[in-house]
């Protein structure tokens, strides 16, 4: 799978979760500081991570996770 595929995946999943289809998502964008995501919005994002590629992500591994880009390599490197 392919990094843009894992990102274009991980876009959707966030619009859909944030019922905001017209969102800009880059690389760079932060759930916390950009789009205002809590962290009980942050759980629910993971668990529908783990369902779309699935895969368990650990908590110490979602901290390190700062930004839509950081998740886009952790995943493309799980997955493959």
């Amino acid at each position: 799978m392919t990094k843009e595929t894992i990102f274009e995946r991980i876009s959707f999943i966030i619009k859909e979760q944030m019922n905001k289809p017209d969102l800009e998502i880059t690389q760079t964008t932060s759930l916390h500081d950009d789009l205002g995501v809590d962290s009980i919005a942050l759980m629910e994002f993971i668990i529908n991570l783990e369902d779309e590629f699935h895969l368990e992500i650990p908590d110490e591994d979602v901290e390190d996770m700062k930004c839509m880009g950081e998740m886009m390599e952790y995943l493309y490197n799980r997955v493959n």
